[in-house]
């Protein structure tokens, strides 16, 4: 990219976990950074700050993914704070351990609202207001296809975010605006570890061939790839990053 180009990337779910992480490593990389959060401003805004120290600006939005309105207020600000958006990482997303039949319909459509309906919402945007040569990120999960115990419903709208992130690369066409998915194994960040005993931890952790949990950076490394200049002819692709869990 030019010294002209576009340097803001909206990170949403970005005040905790993996978000943070990809937000914090995006600063490094040269980017300003629109944080969005759905609960904890406080997180949402150590990070701004810490951004801030890196030379970056930052700026914290507040709204729920699954929320059509609170996504179009995301974009409309951040374009008027920065002029343009080169980029849109969701990593916006709920984990809920549930075997089928003890899930509750309100757990189910919960977890669906903010994977699937998030996910429609934000790349909805994107395609809109994105300009030409632009990056998309969402986030799968390495579960699908794994038929795990207690993964179903997360499992299947993780599915349907690869589905969704594949159609899009299409239907941009000869706008040069790649669309990935980024399919993280287990990684240790609080959303991984709730309801989980140490046991199904340490085994989770195993099943990979180098013996440990992913970390938030090492994730956060995968996103800096496609947004970075070497990734611009990777697209339409889900992206496992999970150090060989299978």
């Amino acid at each position: 990219m030019s010294d002209q180009s576009p340097r803001a990337v909206i990170v949403t779910g970005a005040s905790r976990g993996i978000g943070r992480a990809v937000a914090l490593r995006l600063a490094r990389d040269g980017f300003d950074i629109v944080l969005n959060y759905a609960a904890n401003e406080v997180l949402a805004q150590e990070a701004a700050a810490e951004i801030q120290t890196l030379g970056r600006h930052a700026v914290c939005l507040r709204g729920d993914v699954a929320v059509e309105s609170d996504v179009e207020h995301l974009f409309t600000a951040a374009m008027a704070r920065f002029g343009a958006v080169f980029a849109v990482v969701n990593a916006a997303g709920i984990l809920k351990m549930l075997p089928l039949a003890a899930c509750d319909p309100a757990d189910f459509d919960r977890i669906t609202a903010v994977n699937i309906r998030g996910t429609f919402n934000v790349l909805r945007h994107a395609a809109k207001h994105l300009a030409q040569g632009g990056r998309i990120v969402t986030f799968s999960s390495s579960v699908v296809g794994m038929n795990m115990p207690a993964y179903g419903p997360y499992a299947a709208s993780k599915a349907a975010v690869e589905v969704l992130s594949r159609t899009m690369a299409q239907e941009l066409r000869g706008r040069q605006i790649t669309v990935n998915a980024v399919a993280p194994g287990p990684t240790a960040t609080e959303l991984f570890f709730e309801g989980k005993t140490g046991e199904l931890i340490d085994r989770l952790a195993k099943r990979s061939p180098l013996e440990r949990l992913g970390t938030p950076e090492d994730i956060a490394g995968a996103v800096s790839f496609l947004l970075g200049p070497d990734g611009g002819w990777i697209n339409g692709h889900v992206l496992a990053a999970n150090g060989g869990f299978i």
